[in-house]
């Protein structure tokens, strides 16, 4: 059986046609939205989440590296009080004193002399006697370098996850006394875990910090402070760059979005992240209730689409829709745009074709009549506000010249209306002459004009003005003598950013020059 008795025995209507294409359409409009929203759906969660942990990460390394950065100039501080009196031992062991007892987050506060012996500390029950290598190495490094320091994370005597911050001591003669520092117990509550708080309520987020040897410093298992971290996928790249954002697979082999910041003071990396899983069920979750929605609605539309026959009524709705804005801009390249694929559309489009080219032909003369002065031609006052929006959207600079008349009220008084006429063309027909194609001339009103020239140079734009000043006054006469202008100058954005001070301070220019004589040019 051919195709065409295939479709003959389906013995098809119009109605059964729209019936046809429209569950086929509503079906696969259907189908590709629930697929292309789990896509985007997934696609904005995961951004959004790597930028919210990025977000917080990097907020959290900068607080923590300002506080480190706060403790070593409060210790210089400290170390500035003793360094005037370093063998003074009350002085030593107040200052130690008075640090610890204002810091409560510090589990010791020492001061040692340029040995590594350690002179006072606080509290009493710090044991000064037991060091491991690691003090004994902290001390060393500060005799040679004579800089403030913080150490990598260690573990003291009694197995406590530490780190060691220090300042140097410095004499009148900057001759290197000792030290004094602070000890600071990861494995306790400090100002550290505090500022690295593990909880803040988003899908399972968590954060964690390790240094430069992969070592945990804090997490939210505290049982896991002190160990390396192994098998996570992104710690090369955390290690290569001071941020970021990064989709990793933790040491437990479950998917992560992080965000990770280091701290610039110790070189540790904060990360925070939240399980992949976690972020994917709240996709799924909006998946489910759009595609409910969008399930009705295209069950909807199935139904409007066949009672009112759209495949039929859309070319003429279409047409008639744009009967009724011939006055839009490409009107006519959207009805030509229009398939006529049946008679009475293909003749509707050729009568709306010729109806728009009509419309658009009379707007055409309508808008120059509207824009234009009748007397002389010129654009009147509404016509160049168009171009100097134009201009002012453009952000294109130019100057504004306005001139009027002088003494051309006794000119009608004198001589009438119709010398005063033949006077306003004179002066119309050597503003054309005067100025180039690109400045355009305008009649505001009476005798007063102006002309709106796309250029802020001072000279050029002085040089015309006086250009037709005098030019004005050799070539136009009237029966008691010669006819002079007066010019006012402002320039936009230079004189003012709003067009209408601009004016303003030209008409102030254009007065001016009528104070001062008359027949002259003033600007700024």
């Amino acid at each position: 059986m051919s195709h065409i008795s295939f479709i003959h025995a389906l013995n098809l209507n119009l109605r059964k046609l729209i019936l046809i294409l429209t569950i086929f359409a509503v079906s696969s409009l259907f189908i590709i939205s629930l697929l292309i929203g789990h896509y985007i759906a997934k696609k904005e969660l995961i951004n959004d989440s790597l930028a919210l942990n990025y977000e917080y990460a990097f907020k959290i390394a900068n607080s923590t590296d300002n506080y480190f950065r706060n403790l070593l100039s409060e210790l210089k501080h400290s170390t500035l009080a003793v360094s005037h009196s370093f063998d003074n031992n009350k002085l030593r062991q107040y200052e130690v004193d008075r640090l610890k007892n204002q810091a409560h987050y510090f589990n010791a506060v020492i001061i040692g002399d340029r040995r590594g012996n350690i002179l006072n500390f606080s509290p009493a029950s710090f044991d000064s006697g037991q060091l491991t290598n690691q003090d004994l190495l902290n001390f060393k490094h500060l005799a040679q370098s004579k800089q403030p320091y913080i150490s990598q994370p260690y573990y003291s005597i009694r197995h406590n996850l530490i780190i060691f911050i220090a300042q140097p001591i410095f004499n009148k003669q900057n001759i290197y006394q000792g030290y004094m520092g602070v000890v600071i117990n990861l494995n306790e509550k400090n100002i550290i875990s505090d500022l690295l708080a593990s909880e803040y309520g988003y899908k399972k987020n968590y954060m964690y910090v390790i240094d430069q040897s992969r070592q945990i410093i804090f997490h939210p298992d505290s049982a896991r402070i002190g160990s390396i971290m192994t098998n996570n996928t992104a710690l090369s790249y955390m290690n290569q760059i001071n941020r970021g954002r990064v989709e990793l697979i933790n040491s437990r082999g479950i998917e992560n979005l992080a965000g990770f910041a280091r701290i610039s003071t110790t070189n540790w990396i904060v990360v925070s992240q939240q399980p992949t899983r976690e972020l994917l069920k709240q996709a799924n979750s909006v998946i489910y209730k759009v595609s409910v929605v969008i399930l009705l609605f295209y069950l909807l539309i199935f139904l409007v689409i066949w009672k009112l026959s759209l495949f039929i009524s859309s070319p003429l709705n279409h047409l008639a829709k744009m009967a009724s804005r011939l006055n839009q801009p490409e009107i006519e390249q959207k009805i030509q745009a229009i398939s006529p694929w049946y008679y009475e559309v293909q003749k509707f489009k050729l009568s709306l074709l010729l109806s728009a080219q009509n419309f658009s032909k009379k707007i055409s003369e309508m808008n120059h009549h509207v824009n234009s002065d009748p007397l002389t031609g010129l654009y009147n006052r509404r016509g160049i506000d168009i171009f100097i929006k134009e201009m002012v959207d453009n952000h294109t600079p130019f100057s504004i010249i306005l001139i009027d008349v002088d003494y051309f009220k006794k000119i009608n008084d004198t001589y009438g209306h119709i010398q005063g006429d033949i006077v306003l063309k004179q002066i119309a027909g050597h503003l054309r002459t005067n100025f180039r194609k690109d400045d355009i001339c305008c009649r505001c009103g009476g005798e007063e004009f102006a002309v709106l020239m796309p250029t802020i140079d001072k000279k050029a734009v002085y040089n015309s003005a006086e250009r037709l000043r005098k030019k004005i006054e050799s070539n136009i006469t009237n029966l008691s003598g010669p006819v002079t202008i007066s010019i006012g100058i402002a320039y936009w954005p230079e004189s003012s950013k709003s067009t209408e001070e601009v004016f303003k301070i030209a008409d102030h220019y254009l007065y001016q020059a009528k104070r001062e004589g008359r027949n002259c040019v003033r600007g700024p």
